[in-house]
């Protein structure tokens, strides 16, 4: 990485607990291409004035993590596509103190759904109802699914959420417990499997795994989580949250620099950034 000066370009992120995933990828890649950045870390309990700061000091870019998602919508200048298509915004880009604010955890999953040969009319099944489920329904419906079911605990939040995209909502006591409907897809955006409390945890029961054809789990920490792991042993295909942190950091560096990542490029920058503790 080249020495700090006047003219290196910086980007960072905000979050109530920042991690280092995203800070060991983006400066994997800066130094090996040799770009002048920096990326660095944040908490805040002032949104308001982090984001004036980014503006002030002419910050290249943002990426924006919970609590702060929506929060941020007032406070940047244009709301693209992606960030409009869920309002929810994690990725903030500053062209000479304009805030265009974008979504890429959407396009994400758009691009991992539409890289793999899937049966548009198949049933899916999505537990969860918070602001990643969000980008993750918005991106089946971008995509083309047509019969998609949102489970919730939240029955509020995940009745609006299937509402919104023209989608089924189920109980979890219906999804969950004494349904014998067979879903080609489930796909947790829930806690449930994610390191801490719930890391034991089975988003689906064995059942409804065994019946689908694919396991699709949000959670990018760890990667192999309970229920990638049962969907692997259990012979379905698998798309974690790692690939889809991966893509949407990959889009992320190339709004920030410019620069397009070769999947060779991403794959090793995921690694690096996974080699040491959160």
């Amino acid at each position: 990485m080249p020495i700090l000066n006047k003219d290196m370009q910086v980007c960072i992120s905000l979050s109530a607990r920042p991690s280092n995933l995203g800070t060991r990828f983006h400066n994997y890649l800066y130094d090996e291409l040799g770009l002048n950045f920096i990326y660095k870390a944040f908490s805040t309990t002032d949104l308001a004035g982090a984001v004036a700061g980014i503006r002030a000091l002419g910050f290249r870019g943002c990426s924006v993590s919970m609590p702060f998602k929506e929060a941020i919508i007032d406070l940047v200048d244009v709301m693209e596509a992606s960030a409009l298509a869920i309002e929810s915004v994690n990725t903030v880009v500053n062209d000479n103190g304009v805030l265009t604010a974008y979504n890429t955890d959407f396009e994400a999953v758009a691009t991992a759904l539409s890289r793999r040969n899937l049966d548009l009319s198949q049933p899916v099944l999505v537990r969860g109802s918070g602001g990643m489920a969000k980008a993750v329904v918005a991106a089946f419906r971008h995509v083309g699914f047509t019969d998609v079911t949102v489970v919730a605990r939240n029955v509020v939040a995940g009745r609006s959420l299937a509402e919104k995209y023209g989608y089924a909502f189920a109980t979890e006591s219906d999804a969950l417990g004494g349904s014998t409907r067979d879903h080609g897809m489930l796909v947790n955006v829930t806690p449930i499997g994610m390191a801490g409390a719930d890391a034991d945890g089975l988003s689906f029961p064995v059942a409804l795994i065994e019946g689908a054809l694919t396991v699709f789990d949000v959670i990018a920490f760890p990667s192999e989580t309970p229920l990638v792991l049962a969907g692997a042993r259990a012979g379905k295909q698998t798309i974690s949250g790692a690939e889809i942190i991966a893509l949407q950091a990959a889009i992320q560096f190339e709004l920030y620099t410019g620069v397009a990542l070769t999947d060779e490029q991403v794959s090793r920058a995921s690694m690096f950034s996974r080699q040491v503790s959160m």
